[in-house]
């Protein structure tokens, strides 16, 4: 009778291993690569030939000649092996007044940008008066860390720094914000947007 189970039992679990291990990610992976070969392969992104990202996945933009994407808390920053947030509740003294770095402990950098510092650099760069309302995607970071897109108010703010840089007239960035709105998804959820990389994108195509 144990015999009799146990090889029911090594039957069952090999079945269910090649069912659930091979024969569904085969067919889930060959649907996808049909249907949506570009979504299924991560939305890579290339020019020249080169991919240089992906639209699903945010990057830093440090240029005054770029938008800016929002601040990030993945590892270094925008480290795709280490996506997360800061798990900061919006009652934490960390997570507004940040933190400066122990000058104890020199091989060590404790410092944390808080909402504060963040506005402040936030206004800085792009010629804000002190005390203006900056947007919260600007100075907060997402749960991934790898948000890939910007609040159409954090884009607009933008602009001007990066008509400035680019010495082009402002409207003109403006227009191009415009065409790569994305809308809500579902038009019910989320807020509408622009995709940072693909915003730089077509800026660098303007040149052309």
């Amino acid at each position: 009778m144990l015999v009799k189970n146990t090889v029911i039992a090594v039957r069952t679990t090999l079945v269910l291993a090649i069912a659930v291990g091979v024969i569904f990610p085969l067919a889930v992976t060959g649907v996808s690569q049909a249907l949506f070969p570009h979504a299924s392969n991560g939305s890579l992104l290339t020019k020249d030939g080169k991919v240089i990202g992906s639209r699903l996945v945010g990057q830093p933009f440090i240029k005054p000649e770029y938008f800016h994407p929002r601040p990030s808390a993945a590892g270094s920053g925008y480290a795709g092996e280490a996506s997360g947030g800061t798990n900061l509740g919006p009652t934490s003294k960390k997570l507004i007044e940040g933190v400066t770095d122990d000058p104890a402990t020199k091989n060590t950098d404790e410092s944390f940008s808080g909402v504060k510092q963040l506005a402040e650099k936030y206004r800085d760069e792009n010629g804000l008066t002190p005390g203006e309302l900056v947007p919260v995607d600007a100075v907060t970071r997402s749960a991934s860390g790898l948000d890939p897109d910007i609040s159409l108010d954090n884009a607009s703010l933008q602009a001007p720094r990066v008509a400035k840089a680019r010495n082009l007239p402002v409207d003109q960035v403006m227009e191009l914000i415009a065409k790569q709105k994305e809308p809500r998804q579902l038009n019910v959820l989320g807020e509408p947007r622009v995709n940072v990389l693909m915003l730089n994108l077509a800026l660098d195509e303007l040149k052309r």
